[in-house]
Parts: structure tokens; C-alpha cells; sequence
């Protein structure tokens, strides 16, 4: 079997097992790192571990009925050849149950470090072992893999992955979701980019229905990156082959086919050694008048030549990549070193200052709308006080309606309870005041609103900063929950006058009715408006009788004989308290007035009139009192809430914070940060030196 190639090919290959173990032995999720890799994908009584074993040359995987490769065994063979002369003092080797086992040839585990094995057979116990320490004796599984490294000098340098075969039906204690769980486990090793699929199937089984196909299928589909191995061929019924097959007529991959020949259950049984499978495996191609022509391109040797070139050549490719991500993951975990306070940690009072200094200042930048990551989708920090100051404020107070709460009637009302005991001669002013007063009361609540709103945004930015800008204090859980209650406390503090100011804006103009204000429209010139809109809604005077050339009834002809109907009883003041069906003749003895007396009938054209003038003044008024308080209450606001955060929350922070009696309260670490930075350490030793071993080719 030749096991020689390129040395650039065993450099690269050598080079990402080395990456292999370096990020193995930090976690194998903690890098999104993925390294190139061959990973085996068959069902359970497709050969796979036969193929392997061949590959090796040796008998070291477990052996049964059922799922056997219960967790990913990630397998890596390293050529060494044996030196031209032996060593002074040869190494004294435990052989165990391994009569060949010699010096020369040997597993390491990583989860035993510095421990070689010369014993297959122990080897195989081992992953026994291993495996049921992680999944228990009944079958279970578990996506931990098991590392080995096997150095010899009969295999090809490779690595590869042997994935627990698919299953249906769950035995022993396995879940009834044990197809599913297998196929999510191999789907996240075959899905990534840098993986080689190796679907072995059975040639004496349909390859329509190969398990491991149809799965490769799924996440390589123009079969760039699967090679097919057919093993079993020599059980196919007299006259069959898998010609087809390898020309690529039948399920063509870009990587093609390999036939092999494995030992049988009886050959394992009956203690056949590899080397002589591999030799009957020789002979079956040779002698085959299907295969003789192409004997070369069959069998277990070409197989791992092939795949040494293939992965070889898979890594010269992806290599750059490799060097990029490895620089891109080591940023990202130093920032997040520097994020938990370093290697080390920061327990100096410097660490209070600082996030201190940090905060006000990017509270003030984001205030002003001066920081350097400006969104591009939507409004953030000022912004959006801006927002709430002249969109949501200004359109709601803009949508009062001074008359949605007070109707015609109850300004009649008004008017007739503003005027005393003395019924008034002209529109009272005291009705005005009563009602305007009432619609600028109305004009607290959204003021109030806005105070609110506003505070929700300061609480809002303090939310953002902790979680995003302020760094330092991610690492110190106990400072991060002090300096967000000192702030929250801070802003409820400077509420209370901002409120009040706000009220006090709007009892201002609910004290002093300023009917003098050059916007506001007066009275004589409301009763003008009024009466004109009263005229012209009136019909046209009718004309004269064009015979007798008298007037119509009720029209002044310059003192002249009058043709009139006679006058109508006009109501009294209180007319339309009254229905006029309900009055009766007042005898020499008057009855109390009712409990209650509230109109009865519809406005006369006075009330009409009157209403309508107080209606206007009031609408008049009120919208110079809306355009002030839309001016004046985001100043108030402002000054008191937000420009007063913006000059003394550093001072409040200092007062609170840094006090020398609640520092090392303040700077104790979480237990989780203290157990990250331990992982990122380790992350970033692991990539260092990754990057030492791809900076070397």
C-alpha cells in the first residue's frame, strides 16, 4: 500500500490537525472556525467502520449489532515513516493484546494527554470507555467527539470524521426522536462549507435508496464536495457490477466513485488480518472482468490516496479563509477581554471613574446627536425627544377642541349663571373667562404627557449606553446595577419640578386672561363677524307688491302708513326655560321655582347670537394659549429635565458612586464574568497560536 505523497500535501494536512487540536482543546464550540475535513456518512451496515479500519490498517473500532458509533470520532492519520536506522536503546513497548504492536505505530487520545497507546485493542476498549462515560451503556448518543490521532507508517495523512450511522428505529434507552437527533448532529458537520462528504453505500443495495446519499444530496446537491464509496461489491449476484455507477451515469458526483472490498463478518470472526483483506481485495479487482482495466482506480489504497489529495488540495484552497477568520475571531475576543476588564480584571477605583467619565460623555453625545454611529434606519437618542416635542406634543395639543366638552347649551347656560341677578344688557365677559379658563386646565394633561414621554426616552438612551457603549462596567455586574439606579433616581428627582413648572405654565394662563394679546380677536369685531354670518344666512326682504306697491308686513316705509300684522308677544329673559305650553296665567299667588330649572326649548336669536360671539373669542383665545404652551413647554422641559442631566448627572454620579466605603462592593465580579474571561483567555491562546501555525506555510 503506498503511502507517500507530496510534502507540501503533508505540511497542509499536518497543519490543520494541528489547528484541530489547538481549538479541540479550548472547546469545540468556541470557535466558529471551520477547519477542513472528511467526514464519514453511512448507514449502519453500510461498511463504514470497515473502510476505515482498512484505511488504517489496523482493527481499533468497536465492533456489534445496533448503533455502534454512538459519538463523532474525529480520526487523524499521520504518516511517519520509520527511521533508516533503529534508535540506540529501542523503546520498550507495552504490546497488551496486540502481538504486532511495535514502536513505530501508535494512537494518542486528547483526553489523555502525553499517553501513547500501542495496543489496539486497548484503543478500541478506550473508546468503549469514553463513550459510554458521555452516553451511557444502552445505546444513547452525543455530539462530543472523541480525538484520535494514530501515527504509523502504513497510513496516508488524513483527517476524518466518523459519524454515528443513521438509524430508524430506536433501541435500548434512545429517545423515539433518535433519527431526528442523529440526523440534526450529522447535518451540522456535513452542512459546513469545509467538509468532504464521504457517503459510503452498500453496491449490492440500490443507490437510490443510499441513506448517506440522499443526505449529501440535501447539502451539497451539484456533488462538488462528496465522493462515493461502494462497498460490498464483492456480494453483488453474478453478472452486476457498479460500472455504471463509477462512469457517472447513474448518480453522477463531481468527486467520483471507489469501489472497496472489506473483510466479512466471518473474516472478522475468524481473526483475518488486514493485510490480507487488503490483498484478497487486490486480487478481486485484478482478477474481475468488470474491474481488471481499472484495477488501479479501485480499492482501499487508491481510496486513501485519493482522499489525502482531495483534502490536501481542499485545504490549499480554504486556507486564506482560514487566516482570515482566525484574525477576525481574534479582534472579536480581544475586544471582549477588554470589554470583561482584561486578563486579569480591574479591581482600582479607576474602573469608577472611568465608566463615570465614559457615560456622561456618551449620554451628552447622544443628546446633542454628536456620536461618531449614527443610525441610518431610525431616530435615536435627541432625536427622539425632538420627536415627542414637535410631533407627538404639538399635534396633540393642536387636535383640542375647545368646544368638543362644552356644547351651544351649556354656554347658554353659562352665559344666563354669569350674569347674576341682574340680566345683562350686553355679552358678559365673566362667561368668556368661565369657559376659556376651563379649555386651558384642559392643556396639563398633554403637558404632563410629554414630561413623561420624555422620561421614557431618558430611560430609553440610559438602557442603550449600559448595554452597548459603556464597555468597561459589562464585566462589574454589582456597578452596572448601582450607576442605572443612581440614574433612573436621578431623572425621578429632577421630574417633580419639571412637572410643577409645567402646571405652573398652565395656571399662568388659566390666572390672567390677557384680552389685550394683539393676536386676540375683540369683541366688537366678534359681534361684526357674527352678524354679518346671522345676515347672510337670512333670506332675502321680500319686494313690494307691484299693484299696490305696499310692502310686505313687518318692513319700515319711511314713517309712512304701515301695513303690519300685529306684534307678537315676545319672550321674556327666561323664555327658553319655559315651554310656552307650560305657561299659565300667574294668578295674585306665585309658586316656588322648581328644584331644578335647566332649558327647554331650542336658542333664541339672542342666545344664537351671544353663544356665537362667545364662541369665537373663545376659539380666538385658546388658540394663542396652544401655540405659547406648544412653545413653552419643551423649553420647560428642557431646562429642567434634560439640559439640567446633561450639566449635573457626572456630579450626582460622583457623589453616589465613588465613595471609598462602597468601592470593592461596587467593583466585585460576577461569577459568570470571572468564568468568561477564563474561556476568552483561552480562546484567544488557542488562536494565537493558530495563527503562529497558518503564518508558517
Amino acid at each position: 500500500m503506498s503511502t507517500t505523497a507530496p510534502g507540501l500535501g503533508l505540511d497542509v494536512v499536518n497543519i490543520v490537525n494541528k489547528l484541530q487540536d489547538v481549538f479541540t482543546a479550548v472547546g469545540s464550540s468556541a470557535s466558529q472556525i471551520d477547519l477542513p475535513q472528511i467526514c464519514v456518512l453511512g448507514s449502519q451496515s453500510s461498511g463504514k467502520s470497515s473502510v476505515l479500519e482498512n484505511i488504517v490498517g489496523r482493527d481499533f473500532l468497536p465492533r456489534g449489532t445496533g448503533i455502534v458509533t454512538r459519538r463523532p470520532l474525529v480520526l487523524q492519520l499521520i504518516n511517519r515513516p520509520v527511521p533508516a536506522t533503529a534508535p540506540a536503546g529501542a523503546v520498550k513497548i507495552d504490546k497488551g493484546n496486540d502481538p504486532n504492536a511495535n514502536e513505530h505505530e501508535w494512537g494518542e487520545f486528547l483526553h489523555l494527554p502525553g499517553q501513547k497507546i500501542y495496543d489496539f485493542d486497548a484503543i478500541r476498549k478506550e473508546i468503549v470507555r469514553d463513550t459510554e462515560a458521555k452516553t451511557g451503556k444502552n445505546a444513547g448518543i452525543s455530539p462530543v467527539p472523541i480525538n484520535l490521532r494514530i501515527f504509523s507508517p502504513n497510513v496516508v495523512t488524513l483527517t476524518m470524521v466518523d459519524l454515528p450511522g443513521l438509524t430508524k428505529v430506536p433501541v435500548g434507552d434512545q429517545p423515539r426522536d433518535i433519527e431526528r437527533q442523529i440526523r440534526d448532529m450529522l447535518m451540522k458537520y456535513i452542512s459546513k462549507p469545509g467538509c468532504i462528504i464521504l457517503a459510503v453505500t452498500a453496491a449490492n443495495v440500490d443507490l437510490a435508496n443510499s441513506d448517506g446519499l440522499k443526505m449529501a444530496r440535501e447539502v451539497d446537491a451539484d456533488g462538488s464536495r462528496t465522493i462515493g464509496v461502494l462497498t460490498k461489491v464483492d456480494l453483488m449476484d453474478t453478472g452486476t457490477d457498479v460500472v455504471d455507477i463509477l462512469a457517472g451515469r447513474v448518480i453522477p458526483l463531481r468527486l467520483g466513485y471507489v469501489p472497496v472490498v472489506n473483510r466479512g463478518q466471518r473474516d472478522i470472526e475468524t481473526n483475518k488480518t488486514i493485510s490480507a483483506a487488503l490483498d484478497h481485495e487486490r486480487q478481486f479487482f485484478e482478477n474481475h472482468s468488470s474491474y481488471r482495466s481499472k484495477a488501479v482506480y479501485c480499492g482501499t489504497p487508491f481510496l486513501a490516496r485519493k482522499l489525502n489529495m482531495i483534502l490536501m488540495h481542499h485545504i490549499r484552497a480554504t486556507l486564506p479563509d482560514i487566516k482570515t477568520r482566525i484574525q477576525q475571531q481574534l479582534q472579536k475576543y480581544q475586544a471582549e477581554l477588554v470589554s470583561l476588564g482584561g486578563p486579569h480584571g480591574d479591581s482600582s477605583s479607576s474602573v469608577v471613574l472611568c465608566t463615570i467619565t465614559e457615560f456622561c460623555q456618551e449620554f451628552r453625545h447622544v443628546i446633542d446627536g454628536s456620536m461618531n454611529d449614527l443610525s441610518l434606519n431610525e431616530l435615536s437618542g435627541g432625536a427622539r425627544i425632538s420627536f415627542v416635542f414637535h410631533e407627538l406634543f404639538n399635534n396633540g395639543v393642536k387636535s383640542l377642541d375647545p368646544f368638543d366638552q362644552v356644547k351651544d347649551g351649556d354656554i347658554r347656560t353659562i352665559l344666563y349663571n354669569s350674569s347674576g341677578h341682574t340680566p345683562a344688557l350686553f355679552v358678559g365677559t365673566t362667561a368668556f373667562e368661565v369657559i376659556v379658563k376651563q379649555q386651558i386646565r384642559r392643556l396639563e394633561e398633554p403637558g404632563l404627557k410629554c414630561c413623561q414621554l420624555v422620561y421614557d426616552e431618558l430611560i430609553r438612551i440610559l438602557g442603550q449606553l449600559l448595554n452597548k457603549v459603556v464597555t468597561i462596567i459589562q464585566a462589574i455586574p454589582a456597578l452596572r446595577e448601582r450607576l442605572n439606579a443612581v440614574v433612573i433616581n436621578f431623572f425621578k428627582t429632577a421630574m417633580i419640578p419639571t412637572n410643577a413648572l409645567v402646571s405652573d405654565l398652565v395656571g399662568m394662563q388659566a390666572a390672567y386672561i390677557n384680552t389685550t394679546h394683539p393676536d386676540f380677536l375683540n369683541g366688537q369685531r366678534a359681534m361684526t363677524i357674527v352678524t354679518e354670518r346671522i345676515n347672510a344666512s337670512k333670506p332675502p326682504p321680500a319686494a313690494p307688491d307691484p299693484k299696490s306697491g305696499k310692502l310686505a308686513p313687518g318692513q319700515i316705509n319711511n314713517n309712512k302708513d304701515l301695513d303690519v300684522e300685529a306684534k307678537k308677544e315676545e319672550p321674556g329673559f327666561f323664555g327658553s326655560f319655559f315651554p310656552s305650553k307650560a305657561k299659565k296665567k300667574v294668578g295674585p299667588v306665585m309658586e316656588a321655582p322648581p328644584a331644578v330649572i335647566k332649558p327647554q326649548l331650542a336658542l333664541s336669536e339672542r342666545e344664537t347670537m351671544e353663544t356665537e360671539v362667545i364662541k369665537l373669542l373663545i376659539h380666538s383665545y385658546f388658540n394663542i394659549v396652544k401655540r405659547e404652551m406648544i412653545d413653552m413647554v419643551p423649553k420647560a422641559i428642557s431646562l429642567m429635565l434634560v439640559q439640567h442631566a446633561k450639566d449635573n448627572l457626572q456630579k450626582e454620579l460622583l457623589q453616589e458612586l465613588y465613595k471609598p466605603e462602597i468601592l470593592d462592593e461596587l467593583l466585585k465580579e460576577s461569577e459568570f464574568v470571572v468564568s468568561r474571561r477564563k474561556e476568552v483567555t483561552s480562546m484567544l491562546t488557542a488562536l494565537v497560536k493558530a495563527e503562529e501555525i497558518v503564518s508558517s506555510v
